[in-house]
């Protein structure tokens, strides 16, 4: 069954709801006095359980604690009133601040209170996320994949609204096509995302993820292995050697959107082949259930 997607354009709505979480610009203690609605106890806050950041980095949250201990929050929190119980609250903005909160051991924090549906705070967090937190690459990606699977956002649309370049919001989703453990890989920081992106080219990213581990490859190594490789292959199969960029920009997309690789070959005629590689049979299951999915809803028209 096809998701349902709310389709909300990153614009003004949007940005009327993110001038909530800039940064302030004061670092006094009497910005916060001005912005903060109140101080809630901090022990009826509580995170965003959709929040797509999974990992903080330690030292840092410790480094921001021995800040608030001196100066305070600075900058309250976004949150909103939780359905079940309206004296409790959810974060919408500032899980970070809340986190260093308890290790300071505030009884209290400065918060801000929106009214915000659930496609909102969804929206929010990923878009604070991306803009303000020091994601590795592929929360960065899961964030961009986010924001096109759920909200119906285009690469493009994205790119303009974050101020980003919509060739580095392509080449982070080609990471997703990367194997699970290689993913995980660049999320513990074992390897760069640069090995990463070279990875992707890679028959067996697996095999060259671990020499990257056990050599110390740099990325330049990589990208002349990768590359070697596949100069080895039939020339056939090396077909996209001179893809023209609007070919290369549809594979990218296809590929962010199946999690699978994908090569586009055009002949000289018009005609072509378009070729998906699969990792294991689920993979091959998931891929047979789009195809036979988009055959009967495209027979209905």
């Amino acid at each position: 069954m096809a998701k349902n997607i709310e389709r909300r354009g990153l614009g003004r709505g949007l940005s009327a709801l993110m001038s909530d979480i800039n940064v302030n610009k004061s670092e006094t203690n009497e910005d916060e006095a001005v912005r903060a609605e109140f101080r809630a106890p901090i022990e009826r806050v509580f995170p965003n359980p959709t929040q797509p950041r999974r990992h903080f980095d330690q030292s840092a949250l410790d480094s921001l604690a021995e800040s608030i201990k001196q100066k305070g929050v600075l900058q309250p929190l976004i949150v909103r009133r939780r359905a079940d119980a309206p004296d409790h609250y959810e974060i919408v903005a500032g899980e970070r601040r809340w986190r260093a909160s308890q290790i300071a051991k505030l009884h209290d924090i400065p918060v801000i209170v929106r009214d915000l549906d659930d496609v909102e705070v969804m929206e929010i967090a990923i878009i604070e996320n991306i803009q303000r937190a020091d994601l590795n690459a592929i929360e960065e990606a899961q964030a961009y994949r986010q924001l096109m699977d759920r909200f119906g956002h285009t690469q493009e649309k994205i790119a303009e609204a974050l101020s980003r370049s919509r060739s580095h919001i392509a080449n982070l989703l080609r990471l997703l096509t990367l194997p699970q453990p290689v993913q995980d890989l660049v999320r513990t920081g074992e390897i760069s995302a640069g090995h990463a992106r070279a990875l992707v080219t890679s028959d067996d990213p697996q095999k060259l993820a671990r020499m990257v581990i056990d050599r110390g490859l740099s990325v330049r190594d990589v990208e002349r292995m990768a590359k070697a490789a596949g100069e080895t292959k039939p020339k056939s199969r090396r077909s996209g050697d001179t893809k023209d960029a609007d070919t290369r920009a549809i594979e990218l997309d296809l590929s962010a959107g199946l999690k699978l690789s994908v090569s586009i070959a055009h002949t000289i005629d018009g005609s072509g082949s378009l070729s998906i590689r699969y990792n294991d049979l689920d993979d091959l299951d998931m891929l047979c259930r789009a195809l036979s999915v988009a055959r009967r809803d495209g027979g209905r028209d």
